[in-house]
């Protein structure tokens, strides 16, 4: 895979620790939706929907020149199956469901104002049975994300640990 980048957004550079344990340790459904909330220049969404390419993948972000760099990593890594809109977290997909959402939030922006409502919104989107899979550093917010998504989601699962980040799961149940 190759992405395009650009100065000014986030990791640029190359793609961060918490993305990658993210991508290798995110558990894709067989089939259905998958939203990539956050998105990016769209390495979590893109490399999805090239491992599944049973997965509708939408990936949203609220930066506009992150989204066009997103459709054109879609486009330059040929995943047929995914797009990306602009807005603000679930307000592009208000009246879609998903399978999955995963997310690398942006816990700088603070967790009150944008992490929160990840999580709490999450289970409104997501089918029954669907999940939220997100990461975290371990010591930059990351008892309290966890304790948001339990609260949410009744648990929070631990599907990876690695340098100094969580990739964590919630499940919406019945």
């Amino acid at each position: 895979m190759e992405f395009v980048t650009s100065s000014g957004i986030f990791s640029h550079k190359r793609i961060d620790n918490g993305t990658r344990l993210l991508v290798e340790f995110m558990e894709l459904p067989a089939k259905g939706r998958l939203l990539d909330l956050g998105c990016g220049y769209g390495v979590i969404g893109t490399t999805a929907a090239l491992i599944n390419p049973l997965l509708e993948v939408t990936m949203t972000d609220v930066n506009a020149r992150t989204v066009s760099l997103a459709a054109e990593n879609v486009s330059r890594n040929r995943a047929k199956n995914a797009s990306a809109r602009l807005g603000s977290l679930y307000e592009p997909v208000n009246a879609m469901r998903f399978d999955l959402v995963v997310t690398n939030p942006p816990i700088s922006a603070g967790i009150t104002r944008v992490v929160e409502p990840i999580i709490n919104g999450a289970p409104l989107h997501l089918n029954s049975g669907g999940s939220l899979q997100l990461v975290v550093q371990s010591n930059k917010g990351g008892r309290t994300v966890t304790g948001l998504i339990e609260e949410a989601f009744g648990e929070a699962q631990i599907l990876a640990k690695g340098g100094g980040y969580r990739v964590l799961k919630g499940v919406k149940k019945g």
